[in-house]
């Protein structure tokens, strides 16, 4: 499954970098070139994962961005 980032007006770029590279493992260069891509295409993929650890890194990612009142999104999709 892919795990796919979404576009929002609020969630900041920085904030964004930090998830991807905390909880999808990418390095500074591969977490901002995705954040690039959500910020100008409204969506980016994270990663590719069995479904349990897809859903396992969404659910983690936007609990921790509901942390800090952030209304980040990741979605599923099926590869």
């Amino acid at each position: 499954y892919k795990a796919v980032l979404l576009n929002d007006d609020y969630t900041p770029m920085e904030f964004v970098i930090y998830l991807l590279k905390s909880f999808f493992n990418k390095s500074n260069e591969e977490a901002t070139k995705i954040m690039l891509h959500v910020h100008q295409r409204g969506v980016g993929v994270c990663g590719l994962y069995a479904y349990d650890l897809a859903e396992t890194k969404a659910i983690q990612v936007m609990n921790y961005a509901r942390k800090f009142e952030h209304p980040l999104q990741v979605q599923l999709e099926k590869e």
